[in-house]
């Protein structure tokens, strides 16, 4: 599978990416947010705000992207007019993580500062703030935003939204450097190491386990067509991967659908999908017979 197209977007390394269903946004150490029209295949301009790296970024709908930064800011952006909205003190240290709630009334971070903070979104304040005993790297919602999992090193805590405590514990082999909801029971995991792992966040059991690359993955995401599940990952070898999982057999390792290689260092994943009604064809065709683009570095 061949590139679309390439950009040198920043000065620096890349250390985020999201994408809505029309632009793809790019955070770097280069302190700056980049934007990019995916339906016109053009530079849409950069946002200036933080003071330090983009360690962050997460649209909500059509209308909001938010972002977070080593300055310790949490901003919110409308795509309208690509102004910011509203800046967040945050966090005393970094911004390691941040979440939006489906409803997109909340969000939660995570800082350096060991500390789990949920934000109302409409007034742009402090809704509550939870001490933890070490620094998060990771906060994610679940799909309907009844649970969402803090990532501590090698441990997940996952807490349910009625009683903001924790309901259950996942022990990881290794430090975990990716996670993402494949459904509303099950996550996908990946650490320092080639292997991705499912796991079933009501039993917090390890469900399947598979060997994704030949080094580290280091990040994930994953989408749904009519068709099927697909999980993308992307490792440190310049490999994206993508692995159509059976929802009603997950034991079973999952299926390589396609590879690419990028001949590049990546840092970070998103998949922005213009039509995912097609399935891959066959594995030969890599990534051609899903028409979806991938960006990381």
């Amino acid at each position: 599978a061949a590139s679309d197209f390439t950009h040198h977007a920043h000065t620096a390394s890349l250390t985020a990416v999201a994408v809505n269903n029309r632009y793809v946004a790019t955070g770097s150490k280069d302190e700056t947010i980049q934007l990019y029209d995916m339906t016109k295949k053009v530079d849409h301009g950069s946002l200036l705000h933080h003071d330090g790296t983009i360690t962050c970024l997460e649209f909500h709908g059509n209308k909001h992207l938010l972002s977070g930064g080593e300055d310790g800011l949490l901003c919110v952006w409308g795509t309208k007019k690509w102004e910011c909205l509203k800046s967040i003190r945050a966090h005393k240290g970094h911004v390691s993580s941040l979440s939006v709630h489906p409803s997109g009334k909340l969000a939660l971070s995570v800082g350096t500062d060991k500390t789990l903070r949920t934000w109302n979104l409409i007034d742009g304040k402090s809704a509550f703030i939870k001490n933890i005993k070490q620094n998060a790297q990771i906060v994610q919602w679940s799909p309907s935003g009844e649970s969402y999992i803090v990532v501590l090193g090698k441990q997940l805590d996952i807490y349910s939204l009625t009683t903001a405590s924790v309901s259950g514990v996942i022990q990881s082999q290794t430090r975990v450097s990716a996670l993402k909801f494949v459904t509303e029971s099950v996550i996908a995991v990946a650490g320092d190491e080639e292997v991705v792992r499912l796991y079933d966040t009501n039993s917090q059991k390890c469900i399947c386990e598979f060997k994704a690359h030949e080094t580290r993955v280091k990040a994930l995401d994953s989408f749904q067509t009519p068709q099927s599940h697909v999980l993308a990952t992307a490792s440190s070898d310049g490999y994206i991967k993508l692995w159509k999982l059976d929802l009603e057999k997950l034991q079973n390792s999952p299926l390589l659908l396609g590879k690419v290689s990028t001949s590049a260092r990546l840092t970070c994943l998103a998949v922005w999908l213009s039509n995912a009604g097609e399935e891959p064809k066959e594995e030969s065709k890599q990534c051609e017979g899903m028409d979806a683009k991938h960006f990381m570095v």
